[in-house]
C-alpha cells in the first residue's frame, strides 16, 4: 500500500465517516456494528480529552472492524496489499488480519489518506512500538468501550484521569493478563508495544524528576 497523499482536511471526514459507517453496517454482524459504534464514540471522547480532532477518532473507530467478517482468503489477499509480512500467528488465524485489511480498504476504497488514522486501524489488534497518539487512542477505545463486560464506569473514569501513555500502558497490561488467563497466545507486537510504552513513561518520569 503506497500512500502518496498524506494530506486530508478535517472537513472532508463527515461524508467519509457516513460511507464507512454504511459499509460497516452492511458488512458485519449487528453485534459487531454496535461494538464499532461504541468504539467510535469512545475514541472520539478520548480524542477530545487529548486534543485530537474527534472526527478522526470516530472514523477510525467506526471502520476498525469493517473486515471482521470477511472470509480468510479475502483477508489474506487484502491485508497483503500493505506490503508487510504476514506472521505465522496471522497465517494460522487470518481473522487477526482484519485491522490491516480494514486500513487497506479505507485507503483504496474510501480514499482515506490520513497516515496516522490508517496506522491506528491497521494496528488496533496487537498494537505496535512507537504508535502515534491516535493509534493509542483507538487501541484503548476498542478494549474499553462500554459494551465490554469488565469496562465499568468506575474503571473508565480511573483511566481517563491518566496521561495517554500511562492509560494505554494500563490497558495493554490488563489485556495481556486477560489473554494469559484465557491461555491465548500473546503476539510479539503486543509485547513490543508494552515495552515501548514503558520506555516512554519512564523517560517522561525521568525528565520530570530532573526539573
Amino acid at each position: 500500500m503506497d500512500i502518496k497523499d498524506t494530506s486530508q482536511n478535517d472537513n472532508d471526514l463527515k461524508p467519509i465517516i457516513e460511507k464507512v459507517r454504511q459499509y460497516t453496517l452492511a458488512a458485519v454482524t449487528k453485534q459487531r456494528y454496535e461494538h464499532s459504534v461504541r468504539t467510535a464514540e469512545t475514541a472520539a471522547g478520548l480524542c477530545r480529552i487529548f486534543k485530537i480532532d474527534a472526527d478522526r477518532g470516530f472514523l477510525a473507530g467506526i471502520g476498525h472492524d469493517m473486515c471482521k467478517n470477511m472470509n480468510d482468503t479475502l483477508l489474506l489477499s487484502l491485508a497483503g496489499h500493505d506490503g508487510k509480512p504476514i506472521s505465522y500467528l496471522e497465517k494460522g488465524k487470518p481473522s487477526l488480519l482484519h485491522g490491516r485489511a480494514a486500513a487497506v480498504k479505507m485507503y483504496e476504497d474510501f480514499h482515506v489518506t490520513d497516515t496516522e488514522l490508517l496506522q491506528a486501524v491497521a494496528c488496533h489488534t496487537f498494537g505496535a512500538p512507537d504508535l502515534c497518539d491516535l493509534a493509542k487512542i483507538l487501541y484503548v477505545a476498542d478494549k474499553i468501550e462500554p459494551g465490554r463486560s469488565y469496562s465499568t464506569e468506575e474503571y473508565r473514569s480511573k483511566l481517563f484521569k491518566m496521561d495517554l501513555n500511562t492509560l494505554t500502558r494500563t490497558v495493554v497490561q490488563d489485556n495481556i493478563s486477560y489473554l494469559e488467563k484465557k491461555k491465548h497466545s500473546i503476539a510479539a507486537e503486543t509485547i513490543h508495544f508494552l515495552d515501548s510504552l514503558k520506555q516512554q513513561t519512564d523517560q517522561k518520569q525521568e525528565k520530570g524528576s530532573k526539573k
